[in-house]
């Protein structure tokens, strides 16, 4: 694995920025989808040693749930749309009319499904426009568990990854009701290099 000290402010700024554009359009997808107006906002983007991700939802054992896909083409790696499960199931409710509090049922788990795959696309061809980096993403995967199971699944896929990743917090505003989620990008070794320099802000 390659070490990795940090990004700058202006990096972390251009990530930041990709991922407003990102969600900006996922916000109209998801509009549609649901027939509801859904606002999306990105506080911040950080970077994170990969053993500390489980952090971001409380450790390794906090039950949540995970939306995630492969990426392929010049800059490699996986994407995850990590939710605590309370705000998972808070998220469903509200996009699917007449659901009720509860397990997910199945078309809740359908809706969350659609949810990350919408939101990660939305990032990834925002982030190919402004790099022209060529990413292809898979079709997504769903998983309800502990978020130490989740990622140790993901790293399990990635042969050879950097120490850190790439977290953009996310918020849902749905019916006036707030909502964060956690969107990581796992770079395959050599990818962020190339995404940051394609941005123009490499180190």
């Amino acid at each position: 694995m390659a070490e990795r000290r940090g990004l700058t402010p202006l990096q972390l700024d251009a990530l930041r920025e990709v991922g407003n554009i990102g969600s900006g359009n996922a916000a109209v997808a998801l509009s549609t989808m649901v027939d509801k107006k859904v606002l999306l906002s990105v506080p911040r983007a950080t970077l994170v040693p990969l053993v500390r991700v489980s952090d971001l939802v409380g450790g390794a054992e906090t039950p949540v749930v995970g939306i995630y896909l492969h990426i392929s083409g010049e800059a490699s790696g996986s994407m995850l749309l990590l939710l605590e499960e309370h705000s998972a199931n808070q998220l469903a409710h509200l996009m699917v009319s007449g659901s009720e509090a509860g397990e997910l049922s199945t078309m809740e788990q359908s809706a969350l499904q659609e949810t990350g795959s919408i939101l990660a696309g939305s990032y990834l061809n925002a982030l190919s426009q402004m790099t022209g980096i060529l990413l292809r993403p898979s079709v997504p995967g769903f998983a309800m568990d502990m978020a130490g199971a989740i990622i140790d699944f993901i790293l399990v896929e990635i042969s050879q990854s950097e120490d850190y990743v790439l977290v953009i917090e996310t918020e849902f505003d749905i019916l006036e009701h707030v909502i964060k989620g956690h969107l990581i990008l796992f770079p395959d070794l050599g990818s962020l290099d190339l995404i940051l320099g394609r941005l123009g802000v490499s180190g």
